[in-house]
């Protein structure tokens, strides 16, 4: 499937959940699906997909309302205050549920009381790339590059405390290299002054580096994921660098869908086999692939204790980096 054929399914999954009548309503209400963040990102087109495939599944009309704002805190905040009825989930990111609980000094929600697990969508690896003129080929060359000459190196992120920063502050610290932080407004500007070489170094979202990467005004060292993506599969892993530090490197963000805490048991194993019904699906999964998405699954238990690991991780990340929002 190339990059088309998704857009197309995601624009069909887009009208589905967004006019009324065109999924199977049955019940007094439909589900909504809040997704904290704008329309036509990641997570809003994951939330959409979600809304097409698991309708019909569980005989209910969903809908999707996006909730943006303060990382994602508007939208989470709104669903951990829901009724527990069922009726409301959040599209939950590692953002989410993982970086603010350390990165935000006054959070107006507890990501492991306020809300109950249903289950793992799947992650979004970064891809480390440099400027052309930069001379390092592979991850090696720019860890040695950059401790041979300390301070020259740049790399620049979506914002303090975004995935982009803190997957380069899990390097830094793994790998010791020396590289400093110009954070951006969003990772658009920042990929655009790193084709104009005002920075050196990015670990950015796939999809909107391709083009340059073929075009050749970006290289691509690596895949920040545990495995390689089908979307490049001549770019190695970091850990396949065999760099001292990248051993078992894995930096991704990820999205799972989660529901206020005290929903009844029954309901949560409901959405949770419908969401692992989707996810399956070889078709979809392959659209999702050639987007550089890894789909992915859990069980809400699993999901739960995943949810804790990743906040001990990203916690210790953040408090060496220093990262904070008021």
């Amino acid at each position: 499937m190339n990059r088309r054929h998704a857009l197309g399914y995601f624009s069909a999954a887009l009208a589905a959940a967004t006019v009324p009548g065109l999924a199977q309503a049955q019940g007094d209400k439909p589900i909504t699906i809040v997704v904290p963040y704008a329309a036509a990102g990641t997570a809003d087109m994951l939330g959409r997909m979600l809304a097409k495939e698991m309708g019909p599944l569980l005989s209910r009309q969903i809908i999707v309302d996006n909730k943006p704002g303060a990382g994602s805190s508007i939208g989470a905040s709104f669903v951990a205050r829901a009724p527990a009825d069922g009726n409301t989930l959040l599209i939950a990111t590692s953002t989410t549920l993982a970086i603010n609980p350390t990165l935000y000094m006054k959070l107006t929600y507890d990501p492991v009381k306020d809300f109950a697990p249903i289950g793992l969508i799947g992650a979004v690896p970064l891809l480390a790339v440099v400027h052309a003129d930069v001379p390092a080929k592979n991850i090696a060359e720019l860890i040695a590059l950059s401790k041979a000459n300390p301070g020259s190196l740049s790399y620049g992120s979506a914002g303090n405390g975004s995935p982009q920063h803190l997957g380069v502050e899990l390097f830094k610290a793994q790998t010791g290299a020396n590289l400093t932080h110009v954070p951006y407004r969003g990772s658009s500007p920042a990929l655009a002054d790193l084709l104009r070489g005002q920075i050196q170094v990015m670990f950015t979202d796939i999809p909107p580096a391709l083009q340059h990467v073929r075009s050749g005004r970006l290289r691509a060292l690596a895949v920040t994921s545990a495995k390689r993506q089908p979307a490049l599969v001549n770019v190695p892993t970091v850990a396949e660098s065999g760099a001292a530090g990248t051993q078992g490197f894995d930096a991704v963000a990820w999205q799972s869908v989660v529901a206020p805490a005290d929903t009844p048991p029954e309901l949560l194993n409901r959405y949770s086999e419908a969401l692992a019904k989707v996810m399956a699906q070889p078709e979809l999964r392959a659209q999702l692939e050639s987007e550089g998405f890894e789909p992915g699954s859990a069980t809400p238990s699993q999901l739960k204790a995943y949810i804790r690991s990743e906040i001990a991780r990203w916690g210790h990340v953040i408090r060496a980096a220093g990262a904070t929002v008021d």
